[in-house]
């Protein structure tokens, strides 16, 4: 059994431990709401610009080579872009996102696939398990913009365009509240616009300058930097949410532990004191 001191010394570590966690889940708590507006605040956006890409297609003859990110071909390679956290102590968040890309690059393209690694977590899994790694990004601000993530989209519609790869893909974690953030992946490339009748009646009487074709061609590039930008986000509200849910639970597990431990010095304390009496009064009598 483990001497008072000892148990002493460790229930200062736990409290000591337990002030991080606390202070850790706060920092999180902040950066969550914060990050939950922006992302709230950019689907809106984003999902306009699908609309207005939606009708144009469907009002504009995109065959032929005149809308190259629109392109389909048979898919040889494919680029996926995983996004994860620089940081741990986020629970499973970035194991299940890596673990969802490599079933998908295992199940869905046969292992024929390169990867860009957005965070230290996916960079260091893909390097260790020798995935061939286009390029990574790590150490990004903590609010990254369009401009930060510009280098991304050159190197997704380049690679594209020149026919290196055939397809694109982001395997990142859509936030869906506080508790629930769920992996997914996505295609970026070639845009696929869903046909959408309203947004053709919508946009049927607008005259575009200086054709729809060219509005067509400038919005796509756009359209490729929102869904970036729109799975930075999310993945960024995950992450924020996942590290605030898991700090929560160590520093409610920590507190248990010093329940029992202090119920433990208290058991251990009464049991010296009992056997210090004893040995009192035992040599009370024999003196007596």
């Amino acid at each position: 059994m483990a001497t008072t001191r000892e148990i002493r010394r460790r229930i200062r570590s736990i409290g000591n431990i337990t002030q991080i966690t606390r202070a850790m889940e706060m920092v999180s708590g902040a950066k969550m709401r914060r990050a939950q507006e922006r992302v709230t605040a950019s689907r809106a956006y984003s999902e306009r610009i699908r609309i207005m890409i939606a009708g144009l297609a469907g009002l504009t003859d995109v065959e032929g080579g005149q809308f190259p990110l629109l392109q389909q071909r048979p898919v040889e390679r494919v680029s996926l872009i995983v996004m994860t956290s620089d940081k741990g102590l986020a629970g499973a968040l970035n194991s299940n996102v890596i673990r969802h890309a490599a079933e998908y690059i295992r199940d869905e393209v046969d292992g024929r696939a390169e990867i860009i690694a957005l965070g230290r977590k996916g960079r260091d899994f893909f390097r260790k398990t020798r995935y061939p790694l286009t390029a990574e990004f790590i150490s990004l601000q903590d609010w990254p913009s369009i401009e930060d993530l510009r280098p991304i989209v050159d190197i997704a519609i380049s690679d594209f365009t020149r026919g290196k790869i055939d397809a694109v893909h982001i395997a990142n974690t859509r936030f869906i509240n506080t508790l629930t953030q769920r992996p997914q992946i996505q295609q970026l490339l070639p845009i696929t616009p869903a046909f959408d009748e309203e947004a053709e009646e919508a946009i049927r009487d607008f005259i575009f300058e200086p054709s729809r074709e060219a509005v067509l061609n400038g919005l796509l590039p756009r359209y490729v930097e929102v869904q970036i930008y729109q799975a930075m986000l999310d993945a960024l509200a995950s992450e924020h949410s996942a590290r605030m849910v898991a700090m929560r639970n160590a520093t409610e597990n920590a507190n248990e532990l010093l329940d029992d431990l202090t119920l433990t010095y208290n058991k251990a304390r009464q049991s010296q004191i009992t056997a210090e009496v004893s040995e009192i009064a035992a040599g009370a009598m024999a003196l007596g």
